[in-house]
């Protein structure tokens, strides 16, 4: 018996360990500045490049780039999980030190779900704008994407989300166009009559498949070009 403890300690103790690492990483980099610091410094100046800002859905989609942008310098910098202040934090490393000539923020989701804790439209809102004015202060373009549609999310049941994801996606809308920001409307595209998102696009109910990011390319193409024509 004494040899089987002493076993079953040795087996979960790495596992132990890692979320005991996980944790202290978290602590000592709420953000997770780290995640994209060593991609940053590798990347080649471009002058026609296009950053973008996003969590999970962002994250997922940049493998997808190279086939659904095809020679185009898009770059993501997702990060699953992420809340809005959490981008915040990690925009002037992310996007700003990058210089791109456009930047596609996708974000807020996470935020009504709660990711890092209760959060009112108006918080997601102020950040939200805040990353907008230091990208336009900075010369860059802005397309703020609309926030995918979502019945209900599978890690926190029961917080009705549809509502409060259109009622951001029109205070979204109205703030690109005051500031002469680009709209990028893919709600409307996903949505089905819950105002979730369609199933054959998602696997989840969050996330995209491979045919929503197809539904999505277009869209984010045209936006782009328009922030470039502007």
């Amino acid at each position: 018996m004494k040899a089987l403890r002493s076993t079953l300690a040795w087996v979960f103790l790495p596992a132990t360990l890692a979320t005991a690492q996980a944790q202290q990483d978290l602590t000592n980099d709420w953000a997770y500045l780290k995640r994209y610091q060593q991609e940053n410094a590798r990347l080649a100046p471009s002058n026609d490049r296009v950053v973008f800002m996003g969590n999970s859905i962002t994250e997922g989609w940049a493998k997808l780039f190279p086939t659904l942008f095809p020679g185009r310098p898009y770059v993501g910098r997702g990060i699953s999980g992420q809340t809005t202040p959490q981008m915040l934090v990690r925009f002037r490393q992310d996007v700003i030190a990058l210089k791109p000539k456009v930047v596609v923020i996708l974000a807020g989701t996470n935020d009504i779900a709660g990711n890092t804790g209760p959060s009112t439209i108006e918080m997601i809102e102020d950040n939200l704008a805040s990353m907008t004015e230091v990208a336009q202060a900075n010369g860059i373009r802005v397309v703020l994407s609309s926030v995918l549609p979502v019945y209900d999310y599978p890690w926190k049941r029961g917080l009705e989300p549809a509502s409060k994801i259109m009622a951001l996606n029109a205070w979204m809308k109205h703030f690109a166009a005051r500031r002469g920001a680009i709209y990028l409307d893919y709600h409307s595209a996903m949505q089905d009559e819950r105002h979730g998102l369609k199933s054959e696009l998602t696997y989840d109910g969050v996330h995209p498949n491979k045919a929503g990011y197809r539904i999505m390319a277009p869209l984010a193409e045209r936006a782009i070009q328009e922030a470039l024509r502007r």
